[in-house]
């Protein structure tokens, strides 16, 4: 197959997004693909060059990795680096390039990666795509309108608020809001501009910080306890993998720094309390309409009480990513993970 991996863009999550891109295109060439690893956003080249004999050269042409920084990087800077300076999202060539692929193989993470207007824009233009449709992407994404669907159908997750930059001090002061609290923007990933706020006294600052984000960030209730993920693909729900950060909380570094969190799978859980969790992934994507794959977080507190998070509707790909680690329990290799992931995803070609 012809197979483009379409990372990068404009989320502070671009870093990672090429990491994982890295090791799917990778993995597929390994099963005997061409495969281009291409920059949603900075494109290949300039748009009057010829892209008809890409694939043949698809490895030479693609994206050239490094490691994962320890800090989200500069989107302005990003934004300032591109040549054409053109206003549109899509890059020089990715289009053209994307229609003449069998598929894209979705690794882009964050804004307009996961928010569902990429995919939407594919289902114009005719361009099959891994993962799921563009609606389930977009409430999944918005943490604040996702909690409203969670609750809607019974799913337990942190009772919280949504403030628009603009009523930020109004609204700040009628929410009752109570300490601890998490604040975070609506739509972010990776943990970027999360605060866990002790006090009154660091609101504002916390608020400052989702705010240099995004105008939408949520305030929700501190829920003191252990970090859980779960994977479902398709209508497999997979085991309950276990995070716990050696120092502080599941932030952007530990996530993507070897070594600074323990990843456990199977969790070491009560059997019930495990059944539980994964039948409310189940839910999650029954509530948000995700069909192809995804990966639920939750929160399990000391008195055994399970919070939803959030759904991740692109699952990371990177070397210490939660997806393929639960998928490794099962008996499937990092390779043939990459390829059922386009396998379920071309059936919502096939209805």
């Amino acid at each position: 197959m012809k197979i483009v991996v379409l990372a990068g863009g404009l989320s502070t999550e671009r870093d990672v997004s090429f990491k994982s891109g890295d090791m799917v295109a990778r993995a597929l060439r390994r099963k005997g693909h061409q495969v281009l690893l291409l920059d949603v956003f900075m494109g290949y080249r300039d748009a009057e060059c010829d892209i008809s004999d890409i694939f043949d050269r698809a490895e030479e042409a693609s994206v050239k990795v490094e490691d994962i920084p320890k800090t989200a990087p500069d989107i302005a800077a990003i934004r300032a680096g591109r040549k054409d300076q053109s206003k549109t999202f899509f890059g020089p060539n990715v289009i053209a390039i994307c229609q003449a692929a069998d598929i894209v193989f979705m690794a882009l993470h964050g804004a307009d990666g996961e928010n569902g207007k990429v995919q939407a824009a594919f289902d114009l233009f005719g361009i099959q795509y891994t993962g799921n449709s563009y609606l389930p992407c977009a409430i999944a994404m918005d943490k604040g309108v996702a909690k409203t669907f969670f609750t809607a159908y019974g799913i337990p997750t942190p009772s919280g608020i949504t403030l628009e930059k603009e009523e930020r001090q109004d609204a700040a002061k009628k929410a009752k809001i109570h300490y601890p609290c998490v604040v975070k923007p609506a739509c972010g990933g990776s943990s970027v501009g999360v605060t866990i706020v002790e006090d009154p006294g660091r609101l504002e600052e916390a608020l400052d910080e989702a705010f240099y984000w995004e105008d939408e960030v949520v305030i929700e209730e501190y829920i003191k306890g252990r970090e859980f993920s779960v994977g479902v693909m398709e209508d497999q729900v997979l085991p309950v993998i276990e995070i716990a950060p050696i120092r502080g909380f599941y932030d952007f570094k530990n996530k993507y720094a070897a070594g600074s969190a323990v990843e456990t799978c199977p969790a070491d859980l009560p059997q019930e309390t495990s059944r539980l969790m994964q039948k409310y992934a189940a839910d999650v994507c029954k509530a948000l309409g995700l069909t192809t794959y995804s990966r639920q977080d939750f929160l399990l507190d000391e008195s055994g009480r399970i919070f939803c998070l959030e759904a991740n509707t692109l699952p990371g790909m990177t070397p210490t990513s939660l997806l393929p680690q639960e998928e490794a329990v099962l008996g499937m290799s990092y390779d043939d993970l990459c390829e059922e992931i386009i396998r379920i995803s071309l059936k919502k070609y096939q209805k």
